[in-house]
């Protein structure tokens, strides 16, 4: 198997997460009064903010997050490879208010899928700005105790939720989802949503199931949403996919039969593709103006490897 790239999106992250100390009080307090610590601060809404002086710059300093207002969420992401630590802020702002808050300074809001795939910043604040909006979300819809009902606390540094009335606690979740190149020799089987822009079609993927190993989920999804059979998973690599908090699990597979049966409540289309036009869609020379994701995301580094042939 190839080595997976690192232009997959979301998975460079450099951080040391210090989780050994989100319970330090001390510490962090000291965490919160360094010069040298950096805010990343979203709109309440989960939109990321960007100071636009000097190109797209998420990291405000302490003076300037302190302009937005006593945060409605903190979570401490850990320190940087410049030893920054790193905090995410959810403030309480829209869009439009955000453009006039910080004095002498040009913010944006702007949602993080076209920040991460236009290369708007480098490729660690893009996983950092992931695992923010993944963490914010979290917090934002788990306000209430899922044992009783009540409202919850954040405690460790914004890792855990804790109830105060029955003392449940709560931790973030991630839900994993498999994304599977199925392959017949020579061809791929691609399949397209009604959602994906005009003359996409991806690998298909579906969320693992409870008792479900990841392999098992290839087999059942494959089966339900083209009625097709495989065989011989095979793991290739993992993205964090922070809309809202999905680990996407990269895996080539090999079909056993060929004849697709669509479910057209999960697929627009399935259809199977030679090598040939698959590095045209990857190329953007596709006779019929088909296309493939890009390279931001792991369906995009799964056909690559297909048409290099590994």
């Amino acid at each position: 198997m190839p080595t997976p790239p690192d232009a997959i999106g979301f998975t460079q992250d450099p951080l040391d997460r210090m989780s050994e100390k989100r319970d330090d009080e001390t510490f962090l307090a000291s965490l919160s009064e360094d010069a040298a610590t950096r805010f990343l601060l979203f709109a309440n809404n989960n939109v990321p903010l960007f100071k636009r002086a000097d190109g797209h710059d998420p990291l405000f300093l302490a003076h300037e997050a302190a302009q937005f207002g006593t945060p409605l969420q903190t979570v401490l992401l850990g320190r940087d490879a410049d030893r920054r630590a790193l905090f995410a802020c959810s403030v309480d702002t829209t869009a439009e208010a955000a453009a006039d808050a910080l004095p002498g300074a040009s913010v944006e809001a702007i949602e993080l899928r076209p920040v991460a795939m236009q290369g708007l910043v480098a490729p660690p604040l893009v996983s950092a700005l992931g695992e923010a909006r993944s963490m914010l979300d979290w917090h934002r819809r788990h306000r209430f105790c899922a044992n009783c009902g009540n409202p919850t606390d954040s405690a460790g540094a914004g890792w855990r939720r804790i109830c105060g009335q029955c003392g449940a606690q709560h931790f973030p979740r991630v839900d994993p989802v498999v994304i599977m190149l199925v392959t017949d020799g020579e061809r791929c089987l691609l399949g397209r949503q009604p959602q994906f822009a005009t003359g996409m079609y991806s690998a298909l993927a579906g969320f693992i199931e409870p008792g479900e190993t990841f392999e098992h989920a290839v087999y059942r999804e494959v089966l339900e949403e083209a009625g097709i059979r495989c065989a011989d998973v095979r793991y290739f690599a993992s993205q964090p996919w922070p809309f809202p908090s999905s680990l996407m699990i990269g895996c080539f597979a090999r079909a056993t039969d060929t004849e697709i049966t669509v479910d057209e409540k999960e697929l627009e289309d399935a259809r199977w593709f030679s090598r040939d036009e698959v590095r045209a869609m990857l190329d953007g020379t596709h006779p019929q103006g088909l296309n493939a994701p890009k390279a931001f995301a792991i369906a995009h580094h799964l056909l690559k490897a297909f048409v290099e042939g590994d």
